[in-house]
């Protein structure tokens, strides 16, 4: 599948997750422009119980309003289908590029197969499971853009805590 955005790349060695917590440090200086949001359309697959797999068109997002949080919106296939959205912690994607993260909903996991590397993705709801391959090239590229948009530890520069709480209030 062509990607819709394509970037420079460069080579990192084989630690990606390191070097995508360096570049998570990112700059300490602020854009007077307002940062844009990151989408990826692409394709996961879904593991079923007999470790055949489907795929499923997804988008990972990032919206720089909601600085911890990345969001999978799941598209349907069909033309009366609504669309599903996770939504889980960005640094949740960071770890489980290396090593097993995340408890209950949400957990992620490096996942290799003989057709590449991949991270694994379960989800857990009332409804039931799912677990989805992830191409670990895709997540990286993302994770990257994410932390040109909102560098880690400038997470907090980007939320606005009246406006949440004017949300909160108003539901009342």
């Amino acid at each position: 599948m062509a990607e819709r955005n394509q970037e420079v790349h460069r080579e990192y060695g084989k630690d990606e997750a390191s070097e995508l917590r360096r570049i998570a440090g990112g700059s300490t200086s602020m854009s007077a422009i307002r940062p844009t949001t990151v989408e990826v359309e692409t394709s996961l697959r879904l593991v079923a119980p007999d470790a055949t797999s489907l795929p499923v068109r997804a988008s990972l997002r990032y919206d720089p309003a909601d600085p911890y949080a990345v969001h999978v919106l799941f598209h349907a296939e069909t033309a009366g289908g609504e669309a599903v959205s996770w939504s889980f912690a960005r640094e949740l994607l960071v770890t489980g590029l290396d090593e097993p993260a995340g408890i209950g909903d949400v957990r992620v996991w490096p996942w290799a197969t003989p057709r590449g590397d991949f991270v694994a993705l379960a989800l857990s709801s009332p409804d039931g499971n799912a677990l989805f391959e992830v191409p670990r090239s895709v997540l990286v590229r993302f994770l990257r853009r994410t932390y040109v948009v909102v560098p880690r530890g400038r997470e907090t520069d980007h939320l606005d805590v009246d406006a949440a709480v004017n949300r909160l209030l108003a539901g009342r």
